[in-house]
C-alpha cells in the first residue's frame, strides 16, 4: 500500500508538471530564462542567453537522480556507492551528448540525449564494476542487475520529463499535421504544437513557423513517464529483470518508432544512427539480463530508500548536480541577445 501511495503521488506530480508544460511552453516567452551581459557594444551589451531548455533538462535529471537513489537505497546499497556509480556514468554521458551529435549530425552546437543514452547504457555495467573496485561495500559486491534496473527506470523518467526542454526550444519536433490523414488531424489538432519565435529550432531549421505540428514531444514524455512508473513498481515488487527490460525495450523501441513521426534532421540515412543505437541497446540489455544473474536475497524497502536521502550532504549534492546540468545545457551557443539599461526617472 505504501508503494502504491508513493507512485500515485509521483504520478500526480509528474503529469501535473507535464500537462502544464504542454500548455505553456510552446509560447514565445518560454525559451530564454535570463540574459547575462558579458561584452560592451556601442550602446548595448552582448548577452549570453540562459535557457528554459537548460532549466527543464536539469530539473528532469534532478528528478531522475532522486528516483534512482531512492530505488538503490531501498536495497540498502550505500548511498556513497550509488552516487559514485551515477557520477562515473555521467562522466561518459555528458560529453557524449555533444560529441555524438558532432559525429552524427555534423553540428558542434547541439546536444543529443539519444547519443548520451547509448554511451551511458554501454558503460553502466562497467561503471558499477569499477565502483565495486573503488568502494568496498559492507554487504559484498553490488547487485548489477538491480542497479541497472534502477538506472534504466531513472533514465526513462529523466528523458520523459526532459521532453519539456525540447518543447521549450522547439527541437525534436513532429511533422506538420497536414501531412497526415484526416483522422490523425482531427485527433491531434487540439493538442498540436506550433512555434512562431524565429529562435525556435522548428522555425529556423524546419521552416515550420506557425504550422500545426504533431506533438511528438508530448507523446514521448507521456510514454516514458508511464514506463518509469511501471518499472519502479516492478522494481519494488522484486521483479528486477522485468523492470530493466521494460524500461529499456519501451524507451529504445519508442525511440525507433518516434523518429518516423519527427521532422527534425537526424542524418541523411533512411534509418538514423539513433534508431540503430536504440535497437542495439535492446539486444545489449537482453544479453546482460541473460548473462548476469540477479540477487534472490535482495528485497526493496521503500521507506528506507526515502529516509536515506534526508541528509544535508545528499540534498546539497543533488542541488549541485542540478546547477552543473543547468550550466552545461542551459548556456545557449546558438542564440544571442543585446541588452540595454535605462533609468526610470519617474521612480526616483
Amino acid at each position: 500500500m505504501f508503494e502504491l501511495l508513493f507512485l500515485t503521488i509521483c504520478a500526480l506530480l509528474f503529469f501535473g508538471f507535464l500537462f502544464w508544460g504542454f500548455r505553456h511552453l510552446p509560447g514565445e516567452r518560454w525559451q530564454t530564462l535570463a540574459v547575462v551581459p558579458h561584452h560592451k557594444l556601442d550602446e548595448s551589451w552582448q548577452g549570453t542567453n540562459l535557457t528554459y531548455y537548460g532549466f527543464f533538462l536539469a530539473t528532469s535529471q534532478f528528478l531522475a537522480a532522486i528516483l534512482t537513489l531512492i530505488m538503490l537505497s531501498s536495497l540498502s546499497i550505500p548511498i556513497q556507492a550509488s552516487l559514485l556509480s551515477i557520477c562515473l556514468i555521467l562522466m561518459f554521458c555528458i560529453p557524449a551528448s555533444r560529441i555524438v551529435a558532432m559525429i552524427v549530425e555534423k553540428k558542434r552546437h547541439t546536444f543529443t540525449i539519444g547519443g548520451a543514452c547509448f554511451v551511458g547504457y554501454l558503460c553502466a555495467p562497467w561503471c558499477i564494476k569499477l565502483t565495486d573496485l573503488i568502494y568496498t561495500s559492507p554487504g559484498g559486491s553490488l547487485p548489477i542487475i538491480e542497479m541497472l534496473a534502477a538506472l534504466a527506470t531513472g533514465y526513462a523518467l529523466g528523458e520523459g520529463m526532459g521532453r519539456l526542454a525540447c518543447i521549450s526550444y522547439g527541437c525534436c519536433y513532429g511533422k506538420p499535421l497536414k501531412e497526415y490523414n484526416p483522422l490523425v488531424q482531427k485527433l491531434f489538432r487540439r493538442f498540436s504544437f506550433s512555434f512562431s519565435c524565429p529562435t525556435r529550432k522548428a522555425v529556423y531549421e524546419g521552416k515550420l513557423e506557425n504550422e500545426q505540428l504533431l506533438p511528438i514531444q508530448a507523446i514521448t514524455a507521456i510514454i516514458y513517464t508511464i514506463t518509469a512508473l511501471i518499472s519502479c513498481w516492478l522494481f519494488l515488487q522484486q521483479a528486477f529483470v522485468a523492470a530493466l527490460l521494460i524500461a529499456t525495450i519501451v524507451t529504445q523501441g519508442w525511440r525507433y518508432i518516434s523518429e518516423i513521426f519527427r521532422a527534425d534532421y537526424r542524418g541523411h540515412a533512411k534509418i538514423s544512427v539513433y534508431q540503430k543505437m536504440g535497437i542495439i541497446l535492446i539486444f545489449y540489455t537482453v544479453a546482460i539480463a541473460l548473462i548476469i544473474p540477479g540477487s534472490a536475497t535482495v528485497s526493496p524497502n521503500l521507506y528506507h530508500g526515502l529516509i536515506s536521502l534526508w541528509r544535508p550532504e545528499i540534498i546539497l549534492g543533488l542541488q549541485g548536480l542540478w546547477f552543473l546540468f543547468f550550466l552545461f545545457f542551459g548556456r545557449s551557443t546558438v542564440t544571442s541577445s543585446e541588452v540595454t539599461f535605462s533609468i526610470q526617472h519617474e521612480r526616483i
